[in-house]
């Protein structure tokens, strides 16, 4: 993942007036992920956020879940600086030890084919119950998003493309969420999207 226009220029314009997604948006999709690993019995006691960006997830917990062990990372050495993330690129990196909730908001179109399957085995192998993914589709560009302050500069993928691959370690269980496959959670038949 090697884009050089995550810069402070990028952050102006995807961030600044009209933001893709605001702090009280992801404080609102923050408190719905956590409610649901807390449905499925999973103490959120660590948290990983990929492609952290301004920080909105980690700074969720930290106010809400303080004793909850975080650790922000981001490609973007302007956002590493400006907002305190750990710079690593999960294309080619991943943590020693698992974490129980791991987010990836907006990550994977950005990078090649060969890095996003890269990228998802280190997702898989950072996971410990559950990853939260957000990635718009070819069929989300006609449906869902907002072209006017959404960056269109990405990789348009099925959702196909990434259920194959996503499947092989996660099962979908909805509204952005994957259950690993070798986590304690059972999910009923109708929660299960497979």
């Amino acid at each position: 993942m090697t884009r050089a226009n995550f810069d402070a220029n990028y952050y102006r314009r995807f961030y600044a007036q009209t933001p893709v997604h605001s702090r009280n948006k992801v404080a609102v999709l923050a408190t719905a992920v956590h409610a649901m690993c807390e449905w499925w019995d999973v103490r959120v006691k660590s948290m990983l956020d990929v492609g952290a960006g301004i920080g909105y997830w980690r700074d969720w917990y930290r106010e809400n879940h303080p004793k909850v062990r975080l650790q922000s990372v981001d490609i973007s050495e302007h956002a590493c600086k400006k907002y305190g993330h750990d710079l690593h690129d999960i294309t080619a990196w991943a943590p020693s030890k698992p974490f129980d909730l791991v987010v990836c908001h907006g990550v994977l179109q950005y990078v090649s084919d060969r890095d996003a399957q890269r990228a998802i085995n280190n997702l898989a192998s950072a996971t410990k119950h559950v990853l939260y993914l957000e990635i718009p589709t070819k069929d989300d560009l006609d449906e869902v998003v907002d072209t006017t302050s959404t960056d269109l500069d990405i990789h348009w993928r099925t959702g196909e493309w990434y259920r194959k691959r996503l499947g092989k370690h996660f099962v979908q269980a909805g509204a952005g969420m994957w259950v690993k496959r070798s986590s304690s959670i059972v999910l009923y038949e109708l929660e299960r999207c497979d």
